[in-house]
């Protein structure tokens, strides 16, 4: 399996007048993952949109285990899940650094798009079989 861990700081932004993280943050959480197991795997949004395609979300599953308080940081576990259809999966599990408990766990479905005509791809790039070969998934 293909992981990253990737470590962000708790911003006072992010937070509402308890200090708690606001929930829909946690999707952003995923975001910031997603671009870290990018940059570690070379296969960022611009590795991609590069080749001509653009990855629109189309299922977005959060599951909201505990809070994330200001101060503390985020640790985003983002997993690769290999399927055969043309689509990219990730799965989420985010820490509190401080107490090291899950604070939220979740999985993306993305799928390949023309981004002019917004046309979908039915099959796998192949620059996605060989970066699949590459990395032995």
């Amino acid at each position: 399996m293909l992981i990253n861990k990737t470590e962000v700081p708790i911003k006072f932004s992010e937070v509402d007048s308890l200090r708690v993280v606001w929930h829909g943050h946690f999707v952003r959480y995923f975001e910031d993952g997603r671009e870290a197991f990018g940059k570690q795997y070379n296969l960022g949004y611009l590795d991609i949109y590069e080749k001509g395609l653009a990855v629109p979300l189309i299922d977005l599953q959060v599951n909201f285990k505990r809070i994330l308080e200001y101060g503390d940081h985020a640790i985003i576990e983002t997993t690769f899940i290999n399927s055969p259809a043309a689509k990219l999966i990730f799965e989420y599990k985010i820490f509190s650094a401080k107490h090291g408990y899950v604070a939220c766990t979740g999985k993306t479905t993305q799928v390949f798009m023309d981004p002019i005509t917004k046309e979908l791809h039915i099959t796998v790039p192949a620059f996605i079989e060989q970066w699949k070969k590459q990395w032995n998934v």
